[in-house]
């Protein structure tokens, strides 16, 4: 563990929350919270430690990233300011950089050093690796190179920039793709359109978007809210959409079929490299596809089905798939899974996990075989049975009670279950070997 403390003023909920998970093996995480109980609960259960003070935090930190809601941002770091420790870092984590970025030249002393970031992606990411983070440092002091070094080391995708550029940024990729997916989401609830109905006539391409319009709308509305009305961009971006929303609603109402033609292909050839879009499209619908087909082929035998946010993994007889969802039974128990939300585990990765979660049972098996017997090819066939962990040969006896061309071998066979050792003996005779 590296000698060094990292405070996250609002580490007991989303993003703040989840960056403790990949600190808290590398350096010592200390967290604050509002609620000081769950603070503390959650602390506890994720093995760091909680201070009530925004304050004390500031004043141990190495490192300080400011986690809570974006309106309050600006008023925390005014908040802890004061106390931050000469030589230590701030870093905020919210979605908008101008106004952070002015509050922390403003406030903090010139012996603190600050880098406003925007890591963009959200509480359920679990991995690191290939995900996006901003930097919008106005100055590179001696924790710059540090943090640089350390998110290149998580194969981050590092993006260096000014805040006013991620803020117009951020008003493409976040402003307006919320604001127009929650404004279809809206549009379906004034239709009063049964989705689970539409579910019977929809394309891959719809259940895409509807589970991706879904996504967003069920983020933290506040959160959203927030995301809309911080961002100066904001009322430029939702004014032009209105405008294009209402240009082709005029332009089809009116039969115009040349400008709609043309604002379609205007707008195609501005979307740039389309047959990749094609191509990454392709992948995700082919990728709903594939664990549908490969549930279907599975129904009536045992399966590994690992839950993509919880990491869990339930093994069973899949039962059937019943309204996108996976049936699994276990002896008495039921399980159901949502189909969205698990991955199917391939037979080498469900034969790991039985190994490491499972109580292997392990037997002598004594047989007769011929003398002329290839004692290699029974282990090599063995081991290539279902469930089988190990089989060695322990004994071999040609003595009394043994035909002259005939030798006893004994195995010690380690497997999963009974019935796979069962399976061994049923195997050794069908050699021609004789059980003793």
């Amino acid at each position: 563990m590296i000698n060094m403390n990292v405070g996250i003023i609002g580490g007991s909920d989303g993003l703040g929350k989840t960056l403790i998970y990949y600190f808290r093996e590398e350096f010592e995480v200390y967290i604050t919270g509002t609620d000081h109980n769950k603070g503390r609960n959650v602390a506890k259960e994720l093995g760091v430690n909680y201070i009530e003070s925004n304050a004390g935090l500031a004043n141990i930190s190495d490192i300080l990233i400011i986690s809570v809601p974006i309106q309050y941002t600006s008023d925390v770091i005014q908040e802890v300011a004061p106390f931050m420790k000469s030589g230590s870092l701030m870093v905020d984590v919210t979605s908008v950089k101008e106004e952070p970025s002015k509050t922390m030249a403003e406030c903090l002393p010139e012996t603190v050093e600050y880098i406003p970031t925007h890591p963009v992606f959200g509480p359920r990411t679990t991995e690191l690796d290939n995900q996006v983070i901003v930097l919008t440092a106005d100055k590179k002091g001696e924790w710059y190179s540090k943090v640089y070094d350390y998110l290149s080391s998580k194969n981050m995708r590092i993006i260096e920039t000014t805040a006013e550029k991620h803020d117009f940024m951020m008003s493409i990729v976040q402003v307006l793709t919320h604001f127009s997916f929650i404004s279809t989401a809206s549009a379906i609830e004034k239709l009063k359109v049964d989705l689970s109905e539409s579910e019977d006539y929809e394309s891959p391409i719809y259940n895409l978007m509807i589970d991706m319009i879904a996504r967003i709308v069920a983020q933290n509305p506040y959160l959203t809210y927030n995301i809309q009305s911080m961002n100066n961009n904001g009322p430029k971006i939702r004014n032009t959409f209105a405008e294009a929303v209402i240009e082709l609603r005029d332009v089809i109402n009116n039969g115009d079929e040349d400008s709609f033609v043309d604002i379609a292909i205007k707008a195609t050839k501005h979307m740039g490299d389309i047959k990749n879009a094609l191509g990454r499209s392709d992948k995700a619908i082919n990728a709903l596809s594939h664990e549908f087909t490969l549930l279907n082929k599975s129904i009536g035998k045992e399966v590994g089905l690992k839950h993509i946010y919880s990491g869990k993994i339930h093994v069973g007889i899949l039962d059937g798939i019943e309204d996108k969802t996976a049936i699994l039974k276990r002896g008495n128990q039921v399980k159901r899974l949502r189909i969205a939300n698990i991955e199917v585990l391939s037979d080498e990765e469900l034969y790991d996990w039985k190994i490491n979660n499972l109580n292997s049972k392990t037997e002598s098996i004594s047989c007769i075989f011929s003398k002329s017997v290839h004692v290699e090819t029974i282990q090599n066939t063995v081991m290539n049975l279902d469930n089988i962990i190990d089989i060695k040969l322990t004994d071999a006896y040609n003595g009394p009670q043994i035909a002259d061309d005939s030798i006893s071998l004994t195995f010690e066979v380690t497997a999963l279950s009974k019935s796979d050792i069962e399976n061994v003996k049923n195997l050794f005779t069908g050699f021609g070997g004789t059980i003793r």
